[in-house]
């Protein structure tokens, strides 16, 4: 059957720039796997050069820069804030809309748009979020830093894959696709939390101008509008309207990549365009640079000490690696034992636990809540410190039981398997 002629390309799109995305995003999952496991390394290398620079000779340059305030707006109508809040508010924004799109890819596209495929992991993934919330609280109930009982409830994607990567052919496509799947449930998940207990006192002007301009974009999209630059001084507006509304800002970024079509629109793969031109700018750039603005902690003048003394440590810690193993791999063996879902194909049911401990990686999502959390900076330090510990724990098991079970599956010298259990 001939395919339809294309379109020309648009005043946004330079000529070639349509063939060149096709052709590198044949398949979206292997693209965004692709981004999410090179960000991951750059995510790493900046949050060690930020807890080395913060406890270095020029640990004061580190805390200055981004305590610096930048002021953006004219006259009455400006908004300041210091850096790190610019990096967490305005560029996580732009991470949130990334997350936004492969969200709804995934709803409509993908493997979330199959429910008896996407029943599994959500359970899996709602698990893994309650458990360690739950661990949390137990431990960390009563005290000041009770309000930081969704940190551990987040799975860092980008650290998770990348782990998978670092082990290759070795694990199967089925893992991580569950693993994938678990981790975006987890992030629609972690996004309604933000917006439901962690936003100051609403104000209701202001969420009207927001969803205003939702609306903008949806009467937008009607009337056929289709290049990306229309939409930005719209996006904008939006952004300024939930910062000043009282619900975290980063939240318009994901109600943008929501209403982003993701389907072809007037013969054009919008979604795919935006996600090729987004996404690596979102792993390579805006999250190690959130890493070195929030991953900086400065371990003297007894700090270490007293972070492992503090109750906010131990929980943050014991949820990631405790609260994830045994909530996803509870979660998903109790569903399998209802007959509810099934395991993608090749993916067996011993490395349904390694793939609840790599969900205890926590690390960029898991720090942005721990900054929304608490006012109290030496709170902050402890959830980071037991953010940093729980999430190493966490990838070094879920690494250890991932190769241990595919050991376990082997082909004996005899050249039979070892029967499943």
């Amino acid at each position: 059957m001939p395919s339809a002629p294309e379109p020309p390309p648009t005043a946004d799109e330079p000529r070639g720039l349509r063939t060149a995305v096709k052709a590198k995003v044949v398949d979206p999952l292997s693209d965004f796997l692709h981004d999410e496991t090179a960000g991951g390394l750059l995510l790493l290398a900046a949050a060690l050069i930020a807890l080395v620079w913060a406890n270095s000779p020029w640990s004061d340059a580190y805390f200055d820069l981004w305590a610096t305030h930048v002021e953006v707006g004219v006259g009455s109508a400006t908004i300041d804030l210091d850096l790190q809040h610019w990096v967490n508010d305005l560029l996580m924004a732009v991470f949130f809309f990334v997350v936004g799109l492969e969200i709804k890819r995934e709803l409509v596209t993908g493997e979330l748009r199959d429910r008896r495929a996407a029943v599994l992991p959500a359970i899996a993934a709602a698990g893994g979020v309650a458990m360690p919330a739950l661990i949390f609280t137990l431990i960390a109930a009563g005290g000041d830093g009770a309000a930081g009982w969704a940190i551990p409830a987040a799975t860092d994607i980008a650290f998770a894959v990348g782990v998978l990567a670092l082990m290759g052919p070795r694990i199967s496509a089925g893992v991580r696709l569950f693993l994938l799947t678990i981790a975006i449930v987890d992030d629609i998940i972690a996004i309604a939390i933000i917006a439901l207990f962690y936003s100051d006192a609403l104000s209701f002007l202001w969420v009207v101008v927001a969803f205003g301009g939702l609306l903008a974009v949806v009467l937008m999209q009607r009337a056929g509008v289709s290049r990306a630059l229309a939409y930005l001084p719209v996006a904008a507006v939006i952004w300024v309207a939930v910062y000043e509304s009282g619900v975290h800002a980063t939240i318009a970024g994901v109600a943008l990549g929501l209403l982003v079509p993701a389907r072809p629109f007037r013969g054009r793969d919008v979604q795919t365009f935006l996600e090729h031109r987004f996404h690596p700018v979102s792993a390579y750039a805006i999250v190690p640079l959130f890493a070195l603005a929030n991953a900086g902690v400065d371990f003297g003048g007894g700090m270490l000490g007293d972070a492992l003394s503090s109750e906010v440590t131990w929980a943050v810690a014991a949820g990631l690696v405790l609260g994830k193993l045994t909530g996803i791999s509870g979660a998903t063996l109790l569903a399998l034992r209802a007959g509810i879902g099934k395991l993608p194909a090749g993916m067996a049911p011993n490395q349904i636990y390694g793939v609840a401990a790599l969900g205890g990686i926590g690390f960029t999502v898991s720090i942005f809540i721990a900054g929304l959390s608490f006012a109290d900076a030496a709170l902050t330090d402890a959830a980071k410190v037991g953010i940093f510990a729980g999430s190493l724990v966490s990838g070094l098991l879920g690494a250890a039981l991932l190769i241990g079970g595919r050991r376990r599956r082997e082909p004996r010298p005899g050249g039979t398997a070892p029967p499943s259990r």
